[in-house]
């Protein structure tokens, strides 16, 4: 808890500084930025200073400017990132001044203000057409939902509240020349909430719909929203029931203006918001069909066309429009036909119908599409009500939002603006009444005498207005109800023979030779307080009048559909007395608004708009100039200018300008008056440039603030550097301390760790060593417990090293390492199957031709293998196809011998029978025979089946002898050959000649035949080196040296 209370200190801290540097900010940025609040400035009285400064912070993208409590907003035409909720949260619950002006910042206020003394406040919005007013009243509705106690029920009601908006814009504004979403009515609405400040009903009052152009719009204006929402963005099932077609320009209502698509509204985008927020406000199915029938009945009425008959009457053929109003409105087709043809007159006993001409045809239409939209709208904000209402009977405060037009001056000014600016008129009455009323009872608070201050008052122009019998309203309806053929032109007589004297009044004829000039001889013109308006008296009496034919309620109430019935009940009383007219209806408004106004708290929200272009960076002096004049700007500004320009909280004042005096800083312990008091008499204040009130000090001239501000900017740069030094010296010897702190901390505790770990680390290396003793100590024992891990430990040891030192090859498999009594009988059978492996990966390995190849030294080492002594010598030998290419032979032995396919050639030295003397030969081995040749010479021809055998000795000698079968005395004898590749020769030999078994190996001497009956003989014998000779017995003589075994 204590942690928690910590927390929102430090955040209040946080914020407190946050809102003393903005407020800093702002005062010393003055000269770039303008001031933020228009009372501080110094020519208040100078429009130009005024306009200068406005136009400083428009510039810097500042759209807010105060006036005191009133709020000024320029239209910035583009999107700025001041609305998030990160900004909302920084003004909640944040003094008035002590930020940045901000929508946001007067919202706030207001509502803390009904908090704290629990009454009713309401906010003024006002401005031109297209200043921003709508955006405005959707801020402060968006700052309540978000800033409000969020519970379910509050939520339903926030959200009921928030898009009631979307809908009323749908049905009651309109594009118009200088606003693509201008209002078109007046809007009041209050939003009631409950002791703990949640937002629990509400409630809406329209004034003076411009019905109007739901049958007339003028150039480059639109028709109400609705009407395209619906046509570009119904559902394709919608329209086909509605009979419309997804194309604007078959409607007459909407192509007047000849712009039915504007870039900057999605028609498409805002039917389904208002879609959604229908349902969330809780219209039943069957009301938003009957609805959206209505609206698609006002369009098909507006293509209803009249012809002429034969007398000159308005008649109805075969017309498919009037089938869907019938359709829509639940009316019979034949009884709405009637309806707009006839006109019932009614004389005391009887009743006649009257047929209208095809003019009058085409005004009843109107007047009825006028009279349903009306109507419809009335029950479209009277069920919003209901939705919004709150069940709840205990005591509730209110805040009311009114965003009503602002005071209108056209090229061409007619009936609607002369409305307008005659509310106008009466809002700025009682602005500056209850201005006044605010300024005085400040001043009787705070026990500081009144001024009295000298204003304007526009009484006279009200009074010119709505006095009773000589006013412009009593003189229009006069003429509106009179009998007789009465014309705007004799009600515009009628005001120059009863008003012509007033000095706020003038017309053509009353004006003198040079005004005349500017007026028509239909307008009139009066001086309001925001300047003069003309005015074309051009339908003043049709748009007052806005009669609706008895007969036309009469076929309204027939209908079925349950909107319309409610819209013309029965009840409705139908005497033959006439209606109020507008005007009269509208000053009834006024009067009930301005009662509900006076009973609350006012707060004031004037909109400009900077430019007629909807540009961003333009600031247009002349339009910006007018708008201040007629929003009574300078006005209000005279009126809190009058006492004294600047006035705070004692508190806050202290503490903001308490380092200037050495008395108050850093810190003062008396009251905050006294500190004041004790700080303006060090700075020098004169007796007449403040006030000292009950709870806060008065200011009379901007200069001795700024004097003040100045000399703090000053002071702060000294404060700064010492508290700076303090602060750093403070933050690094905290810093230090704490780090000494942590430092020692992690030293235990990595102590401690190591020391915990080096522990378990003993403990366990004792049990293991003495696991292992014991193990060795009963290593030849069955296994059992205790060498259950020891002999593990000896296999897993054993398969390791004998993983690491396996043989290479097969002729290695008698290096195997030696196992451990517990692994012998696993090691044979390791070493059986791994010698297998190696045999069979050798195998697998061997190609076509190896395979030849050993099979060749296998015959080899049948016939050699432990007989001749040099005989390891060749086994790593490989063996070739021949020793002597083809090419080398003679071309003429090829040719001899070619037919017997030559299998294998080697060079050898022959030994002379006679003699014993070398000769190099070639020998060649075909099919069937082998070959001594010499060069281009056989020498002898052996055929296999004549070679008897071959002998060779068992020393290390290259000696071979052929013995051959000799029948004849004229055949030669055997051959003594020496030759390097003798294994290699004689296994091709035996394998061409198949003699394997006809190879012997002798051991010392070894007979041959010369010739037949002549013999010879070859020694063998071991020496020193190797020789070959005649011996003196006449036998050959070979001597070897002996070879290592290997």
């Amino acid at each position: 808890m204590t942690h928690m209370v910590l927390e929102v200190k430090e955040s209040l801290e946080v914020r407190c500084n946050q809102i003393l540097r903005n407020m800093e900010a702002s005062l010393t940025a003055r000269d770039r930025v303008g001031i933020q609040d228009f009372v501080l400035l110094d020519a208040y009285t100078s429009e130009s200073a005024f306009l200068d400064n406005l136009r400083k912070r428009f510039h810097e993208n500042l759209i807010y400017t105060y006036i005191g409590t009133l709020l000024v907003s320029v239209n910035p035409y583009k999107d700025l990132d001041i609305y998030s909720k990160k900004q909302m949260d920084i003004y909640m619950g944040v003094n008035f001044f002590e930020l940045p002006p901000h929508i946001y910042a007067l919202a706030d206020n207001v509502f803390r203000t009904m908090q704290s003394e629990f009454n009713n406040h309401f906010i003024l919005i006002s401005g031109e057409s297209g200043s921003g007013k709508t955006e405005a009243s959707k801020k402060i509705l968006q700052f309540y939902a978000v800033s409000c106690p969020s519970t379910k029920l509050l939520n339903n009601v926030r959200d009921r509240l928030l898009l009631s908006n979307p809908v009323l814009e749908a049905f009651g504004n309109a594009k118009t020349l200088r606003n693509d979403n201008s209002s078109r009515f007046g809007k009041y609405m209050d939003i009631q909430f409950d002791h703990q400040g949640g937002a629990v009903g509400g409630h809406i009052l329209s004034y003076l719909l411009e019905k109007s152009r739901v049958v007339h719009q003028n150039h480059g204006e639109r028709n109400f929203h609705i009407f395209y929402q619906l046509v570009e963005g119904g559902e394709e099932d919608l329209l086909r029931w509605l009979g419309l077609e997804r194309n604007c320009k078959h409607y007459s209502y909407l192509v007047q203006g000849d712009c039915a698509k504007v870039s900057s509204i999605n028609d498409k985008s805002d039917w389904k918001t208002v879609r959604r927020a229908l349902s969330v406000i809780e219209f039943s199915e069957s009301d938003i069909e009957h609805l959206f029938g209505i609206i698609a009945s006002v369009l098909h009425m507006g293509n209803i066309k009249f012809d002429a008959d034969a007398r000159g009457y308005a008649s109805l053929n075969h017309n498919q429009e009037m089938h869907w109003v019938s359709k829509l409105l639940g009316i019979p087709n034949q009884v709405l036909q009637h309806g707009l043809t006839h006109r019932k007159i009614e004389a005391k006993t009887e009743e006649v119908f009257s047929p209208f001409s095809v003019d009058h045809a085409v005004y009843a239409r109107d007047a009825l599409a006028k009279a349903i939209y009306g109507r419809t709208f009335d029950w479209l904000v009277n069920k919003i009500n209901e939705s919004l209402e709150n069940k709840d009977s205990s005591r509730k405060t209110v805040i009311g939002l009114l965003d009503i037009y602002g005071f209108e001056v056209f090229n061409v000014n007619s009936f609607e603006q002369f409305c307008i600016n005659y509310c106008n008129e009466k809002l700025q009455q009682l602005f500056i009444q209850l201005t006044l009323k605010s300024e005085q009872e400040e001043y009787e608070v705070e026990g500081i005498e009144w001024e009295p201050v000298p204003y304007f008052n526009n009484k006279i122009i009200c009074d010119l207005v709505e006095v009773k019998f000589k006013g412009i309203i009593s003189l229009l309806d006069e003429e509106c109800l009179r009998p007789g053929e009465a014309t705007d032109l004799t009600f515009l007589e009628k005001m120059e023979e009863k008003i012509g004297g007033h000095p706020h009044f003038v017309t053509h004829k009353l004006a003198d030779q040079k005004t005349r000039k500017t007026l028509e001889r239909g307008d009139f013109r009066l001086l309001h307080y925001a300047g003069e308006v003309t005015y074309c008296v051009v339908g003043f009496l049709d748009k007052n009048n806005d009669l609706l034919y008895r007969y036309g309620k009469e076929v309204m109430r027939q209908s079925k559909n349950a909107i319309i019935k409610h819209c013309f009940p029965y009840s409705e009383p139908d005497t033959k007395k006439r209606p109020e007219t507008v005007v009269t209806q509208f000053k009834s408004s006024l009067v009930g608004l301005t009662e509900i106004l006076m009973s609350k708290e006012p707060w004031y929200v004037r909109c400009i708009k900077p430019n007629e272009a909807k540009h961003s960076a333009h600031f247009d002096d002349v339009l910006v100039r007018h708008q201040v004049k007629y929003l009574g700007l300078m006005e209000h500004l005279r009126v809190r200018r009058a006492g004294f320009a600047y006035r705070r909280k004692y508190e806050i004042f202290l503490q903001r300008y308490k380092p200037l005096c050495p008395g108050t800083w850093p810190n003062w312990k008396g009251t905050a008056a006294e500190g004041v008091r004790c700080l303006v008499k060090h700075l020098g204040y004169k007796s007449d440039e403040y006030k000292m009130g009950r709870t806060k000090i008065f200011i009379r001239h901007p200069r001795t603030l700024f004097a003040t501000e100045d000399a703090l900017q000053v002071c702060k740069h000294q404060l700064a550097t010492r508290i700076q030094a303090k602060y750093k010296g403070y933050r690094v010897k905290e810093d230090y301390l704490k780090q000494r702190e942590a430092a020692t901390k992690i030293e235990t505790c990595w102590r401690g760790l190591m020391a915990r770990k080096e522990r378990e680390r003993r403990a366990w290396a004792v049990k293991v060593i003495k696991k292992f003793i014991k193990g060795f100590m009963t290593r030849h024992e069955p296994a059992c417990v205790d060498n259950s891990e020891y002999l593990a430990y000896v296999r897993q040891n054993y398969l390791t090293r004998l993983k690491d030192n396996l043989p290479k090859t097969v002729l290695e498999k008698d290096r195997w390492l030696t196992s451990p009594p517990i692994m012998r009988e696993v090691s044979q059978i390791l070493k059986k199957i791994y010698t297998r492996h190696m045999v069979r990966k050798y195998v697998r390995g061997i190609t076509p031709q190896k395979k030849a190849q050993l099979l060749l030294k296998v015959q080899t080492s049948l016939m050699f293998k432990g007989k001749k002594e040099n005989y390891p010598v060749s086994v790593c030998r490989p063996f070739v196809d021949t020793r002597i290419s083809p090419g080398d032979i003679n071309i003429k032995i090829l040719q001899i011998i070619q037919h017997e396919h030559i299998k294998y050639s080697v060079p050898v030295v022959k030994y002379d029978r006679n003699g014993f003397r070398p000769r190099v030969r070639q020998l060649v081995f075909t099919q069937e025979a082998a070959y001594l040749i010499e060069e281009a010479k056989i020498k002898q021809r052996i055929d296999y089946s004549s070679l008897k055998g071959i002998s060779v000795s068992n020393l290390s000698d290259n000696f071979l002898i052929l013995h051959v079968l000799c029948d004849d005395i004229k055949q030669k004898g055997d051959l003594v050959l020496q030759c390097e590749y003798l294994f290699e020769a004689l296994t091709k030999l035996s394998a061409i000649a198949n003699k394997q078994n006809s190879i012997n190996v002798v051991q010392g001497s070894v007979r041959f035949d010369i010739q037949p009956g002549r013999e010879g003989f070859v020694d063998f014998k071991s020496g020193q080196e190797s020789t070959v000779y005649r011996a003196k017995n006449g036998h050959l003589t070979v001597e070897s040296t002996r070879t290592k075994s290997r």
